[in-house]
């Protein structure tokens, strides 16, 4: 046979081969766009209080079918570099909320509108009519926790204090009163609890002085660092700048079996 000829023949054969190779294995990695914060970060403490009864609506909130942390790859990739950081200084991330799915927010909105409900009222907004949430910027019928990439955490130092559950109908104390009287919670000063409907509450608050100014520093400084910032209403909430999906509501449960 030609050279010639053996060379077209053996292109023929060669590309007939490729046409039906067998693809390459995926990477190990996975591409999902949600992970659960434990599966990347599995240091961070965890307390997620709308999966209980202990938030300001007073029941399990719609939506949490898990007492996890569920976030974008990247906001979770976040967190873990903000916790190595802290933990050089003694210290713990633990976040309270995380991705929260816009079934959520129309509970909130639902019982937002229920003026005759305020089982909560004493710890959670004490000085806030309920008919104002609304119009304070409390309540809102969008909320960036819906996007994966916002969370409200906090920080606690190493090793943990025990912290008792909450007792559905036990006394409620003021979400900003000192730290000794409010609701018993192992993380350090901010100057307020978690949740906490009030001005106190605002991170600049010039009224927060002392070691809680100080630790609220101590979070900001760290989350900006790594790439997050802060709403100034709310200690706790932070937001990955780059966040993969700012114009997306997701609507899925919080739980690992649903991740996207």
């Amino acid at each position: 046979m030609p050279i010639s000829t053996r060379i077209r023949t053996f292109a023929v054969t060669l590309a007939t081969l490729t046409a039906f190779a067998v693809p390459a294995p995926a990477q190990a990695t996975t591409t999902h766009s949600f992970v659960a914060l434990s599966d990347v970060a599995p240091s961070i403490l965890q307390d997620i209080r709308y999966a209980t009864r202990h938030n300001f609506v007073g029941q399990r909130v719609d939506g949490y079918l898990e007492p996890t942390c569920i976030l974008t790859r990247q906001a979770a990739e976040g967190l873990r570099t903000v916790q190595a950081q802290l933990r050089k200084q003694g210290y713990t991330l633990k976040v309270y909320d995380c991705y929260r799915p816009q079934r959520a927010v129309d509970h909130f909105v639902r019982w937002a509108k229920d003026l005759a409900d305020e089982k909560m009222k004493a710890e959670f907004y004490p000085n806030v009519a309920k008919d104002r949430l609304f119009e304070d910027g409390y309540i809102a019928e969008k909320s960036g926790h819906s996007r994966g990439s916002t969370m409200d955490l906090t920080i606690v130092r190493i090793p943990p204090r025990p912290q008792r559950p909450y007792f559905p109908g036990e006394p409620l104390r003021p979400c900003f009163a000192p730290q000794n009287q409010r609701f018993p919670d192992n993380m350090v000063d901010m100057g307020t609890g978690y949740d906490c409907f009030d001005p106190l509450a605002h991170t600049d608050n010039p009224a927060i002085t002392g070691v809680a100014r100080q630790n609220r520093d101590l979070l900001r400084t760290t989350m900006i660092a790594a790439g997050f910032h802060n709403l100034p209403e709310e200690w706790w909430h932070y937001t990955l700048d780059n966040e993969p999906f700012p114009d997306t509501y997701f609507d899925f449960p919080v739980s690992h079996r649903h991740l996207p």
